[in-house]
């Protein structure tokens, strides 16, 4: 049903491409390529180009909300406030602390720097000198 429902949808957006190109701009700028051909000239043209685009367009509003429809009807619903269970023989990641999301990363931060920083020299820190008076 649903891969018919596309096929309808793809034809009804080509025809809907097709027709609003074939009318003129408001313009003139771009519909005056001087057509000579006598198909579909002045008030009718207007007339039937502006009721095919409503046509074409009423229609691709109802294959949109009717493809959304039925692609919601195999969707389980689920909430994002339970956590999610782990398959048998995988571990869940431990906690890395309480706080907010900045708070976590600050914590994997200082973890990763602590454990990449080489060893410092065991120095002591340097004095400034003695001023004389």
């Amino acid at each position: 049903m649903q891969s018919v429902l596309i096929v309808v949808h793809i034809l009804i957006v080509i025809a809907l491409v097709a027709v609003v190109l074939l009318q003129r701009s408001e313009g003139g700028v771009l519909g005056s390529g001087g057509s000579t051909s006598s198909f579909l000239t002045g008030r009718g043209q207007a007339n039937a180009l502006s009721r095919a685009t409503a046509i074409l367009a009423g229609l691709f509003f109802a294959t949109s909300l009717l493809m959304s429809i039925i692609a919601g009807w195999n969707r389980t619903p689920h909430s994002i406030l339970l956590k999610p269970t782990t398959p048998a023989g995988q571990n869940a990641p431990a906690p890395i602390g309480q706080g907010n999301i900045l708070d976590q990363l600050k914590q994997l931060q200082d973890q990763s720097n602590s454990s990449n920083a080489p060893a410092a020299p065991a120095s002591p820190a340097p004095t400034a000198p003695e001023q004389k008076p």
